[in-house]
Order: C-alpha cells, then structure tokens, then sequence
C-alpha cells in the first residue's frame, strides 16, 4: 500500500516483493483516512478495521474471514457488517474484489486513479497488484468499434509467486 511519499512505482507490482510491512499498513490507512476526510466519506471504526485487516497480508480474504476477525476484534458478528465495509472500499477505491477467488484485497495504491491487474498465487493464494494499461487500451479499443461501453475491468492472472516458483523448482 502505497502513499505519495512512498518510493514503490505504480508501475511495479506490490505483493510479492519483500518490503516494510509495517510501513505498508501504517501508508495505506493513513491514504484511507486522507480519501476519505478529502471526499467528505465517513471512514466508520468497522471501515477502518476491515481496511487495517486486508492490509496485514497481501493475498485476498473472504468476507467470512474478515467477519470472523471482525468478531475476534469486538465488532458484530453478522454478515452484513463485513459486506457493507467492504462493499464501501471496493466502491470509494480503498479495495479490490479478486473475482477469482471471491475475495478481497487492499488496494496497492489508493491515491491515485488506475486500472488494476492481479496476478494470484495458484498455491498459496497471495496478490500482487499491478497496471493494467496494455490490455485496457486494448479492450477499450475494442469496445469503441462495438459500441459498447466498459463500467468495469477486472484482469486477473493466475500462476506462481517468486516464493511458490522456488520451491516447486526446488
């Protein structure tokens, strides 16, 4: 997770790399809690804390993992209060839907408007976030000559970590 005073390019993925993990968190509800006083958006406790909870490890959670941390931490323990925090992030850009896993992530880069591609782990399921411009610009090229218009893009690719890669080379 990134800020603007970060030194992590937009244009590197961020998920696989090692890094201040620590440094990570702190950035990215630090973006969160500027966005959101900027936008004139109430960043609730139960926002802050489902955003603090996606950011702690960098492979996407399900909802029913993040509601069962949400209990751990004192918060309600129904359904609905994990999906309207998330669905908050995910619709205000502070996180990410991986359809593939129907789950989430923090975004890697919060401040700035992108078009985001995932490459999932197939082993242990960890997320790197990175651009997606070639094959947006593709795609909406091809939507022009159709007509048709792009509300939402989702590119996801699935393979190997460094991590996952070394060891089943090993």
């Amino acid at each position: 997770m990134t800020s603007g005073s970060s030194n992590i390019s937009t244009d590197v993925p961020l998920g696989f790399e090692r890094h201040d993990h620590a440094a990570c968190v702190s950035e990215g509800l630090l973006a969160a809690e500027t966005r959101c006083a900027d936008d004139g958006l109430r960043f609730t406790p139960v926002r802050r804390k489902v955003l603090e909870i996606l950011l702690q490890e960098h492979r996407a959670l399900g909802a029913y993992v993040i509601l069962d941390r949400l209990r751990e931490e004192g918060f309600g323990s129904q359904p609905p209060v994990a999906y309207r925090a998330l669905d908050f992030l995910v619709t205000h850009g502070l996180a990410h839907k991986i359809e593939r896993l129907n789950a989430f992530i923090a975004c890697a880069h919060p401040d700035q408007i992108h078009a985001p591609a995932f490459m999932i782990c197939r082993l242990c399921d960890s997320v790197a976030e990175a651009q997606s411009r070639t094959s947006r610009s593709v795609l909406a090229s091809a939507a022009k000559a159709t007509g048709f218009r792009i509300e939402r893009t989702v590119v996801e690719a699935e393979g190997l970590c460094p991590g996952c890669a070394e060891q089943a080379d090993a």
